[in-house]
């Protein structure tokens, strides 16, 4: 590299995920190989520019002129640098340059072989990746040396019509040049403005979530803390006073009473500003599990969609989360073979117990006897804007368990989720300990004040 050229910027380099790599990405995912290519196609042309004669009776003659040696070399050396135009644009632009002065000077016949074009595209490639008085500057002194070399050293008068050509084209080449450069900036500025204004959004609307929260942790915080401690002194007063005094007693629990309905109260109040008001009520039928799961899939077989279900006959008992999750999970899953598989399908629920898990299975054949292929890999997770997968793989990895979706080899589509059942126990075995020990806790607590 040479102190004419500046650094090598690499965020001009040519990226396969970028934006502006369309339908021609091949250019911008190979510069090297598109470059080879491009000097060997201006090779070409050069030498068959330096072979025809532009002037002839009938229009442009080839294999009139005789190519020389001094052209061929001159050509490839040209041409040959080109192919570095992206790492080290000005010193391109200086070595075409000084080789179309030489087959200026050298072939003062008229006409010349056209090597001025690697110098015309060596300016471009210049205006391109610098700013624009640099443009204006070195394209200025390109054309000036190149027309005053054709003007000097030709046989012609200086108004020849080969020497506006220099001209001409080195001119609209700086120009090109700019224009292409102004243009990438300004698609780089609507870009990085787009992104910044993303971020911005997506941090604001974290800021406020924070805040929110905070917000309401402090509220819960001041009514649990306020409502239990007052339950708790009271509680105290009447196991204080319940052998001597029994109507104090009462009094004090009367008070538990009220004090527990007023904290029930606020955090309802409290929890449901996190609900939207079109959120449907919570509902009041029990949480539905695999013990109903016989009443599910014969709804869906009465809309249409033959299902196959395969369970132990006597399901022994399981924990309620995992319960409620596989039955989410078949729920889930038997909506999107309604929703997405092909006409005819039929689908197959296989749950299967061991010791250590819990292992449910939906698949579907997708559909053969449809129009619609068999295989359908590119299926959504859910129509209109929903999240059934997503909300599915939610549901799952918070028991820890794995989900496996894809397409089948046979055809069709298929979920597969395996629920570790010793994480469930140890959970509630945890749960068991915690409250066993708050008890004890508060035994004690009484057992002092009393003797106190």
């Amino acid at each position: 590299m040479t102190a004419l050229d500046p650094a090598p910027d690499a965020s001009r380099e040519a990226a396969p995920d970028t934006p502006r790599a369309g339908r021609f990405a091949w250019p911008r995912t190979h510069p090297r190989a598109f470059d080879a290519a491009l000097a060997a196609v201006f090779f070409a042309v050069t030498l068959c520019g330096a072979v025809a004669d532009p002037h002839g009776p009938h229009g442009p003659r080839f294999g009139v002129r005789e190519l020389t040696v001094t052209t061929v070399v001159l050509a490839g050396l040209a041409c040959t640098a080109l192919v570095a135009r992206r790492r080290f644009p000005r010193t391109v632009l200086a070595v075409t340059g000084a080789l179309t002065v030489t087959e200026l000077i050298t072939r003062s016949d008229d006409p010349r072989a056209p090597v001025a074009f690697s110098a015309v595209l060596a300016l471009y490639t210049v205006a391109s990746r610098t700013d624009r008085p640099t443009t204006w500057r070195i394209g200025a002194l390109t054309v000036v040396v190149l027309t005053a070399a054709a003007m000097l050293f030709g046989e012609g008068p200086w108004y020849a019509q080969q020497n506006l050509a220099i001209f001409a084209w080195t001119g609209m080449a700086a120009a090109a040049g700019d224009a292409v450069r102004s243009r990438r900036a300004y698609v780089d500025a609507i870009r990085e403005r787009a992104e910044r204004a993303e971020r911005t959004r997506e941090e604001e609307a974290r800021r406020r979530v924070a805040e929110e929260r905070m917000r309401i942790a402090r509220e819960l915080h001041d009514v649990v803390a306020h409502h239990i401690a007052l339950v708790n002194v009271q509680a105290g007063v009447a196991s204080h006073v319940m052998d001597n005094r029994p109507d104090q007693a009462k009094q004090a629990l009367a008070h538990v009473r009220e004090a527990s309905r007023s904290a029930l109260d606020e955090l309802r109040a409290t929890v449901g500003l996190l609900r939207q008001s079109d959120d449907p009520k919570a509902p009041t039928e029990p949480a539905p599990g695999l013990g109903v799961l016989d009443h599910l899939v014969d709804g869906f077989v009465r809309s249409g969609l033959p299902v196959a279900l395969e369970m132990p006959p006597a399901p022994q008992s399981l924990p309620a989360a995992i319960d409620l999750t596989a039955y989410r999970v078949v729920q889930e899953a038997l909506t999107n073979v309604h929703k997405h598989a092909g006409e005819g399908a039929r689908a197959t629920v296989r749950i299967i117990r061991t010791e250590a898990a819990l292992t449910v299975t939906v698949q579907d054949d997708g559909g053969r006897t449809s129009d619609v292929p068999p295989q359908r890999a590119d299926r959504p997770a859910d129509s209109g804007g929903g999240h059934g997968l997503i909300g599915m793989r939610e549901r799952v990895f918070a028991l820890r368990g794995t989900v496996v979706t894809g397409p089948r080899a046979s055809g069709g589509f298929q979920v597969r989720v395996t629920l570790p059942l010793h994480t469930a126990r140890t959970g509630e075995t945890a749960a068991g300990s915690g409250t066993a020990d708050r008890a004890a806790g508060v035994t004690a607590g009484r057992t002092t004040g009393e003797t106190s």
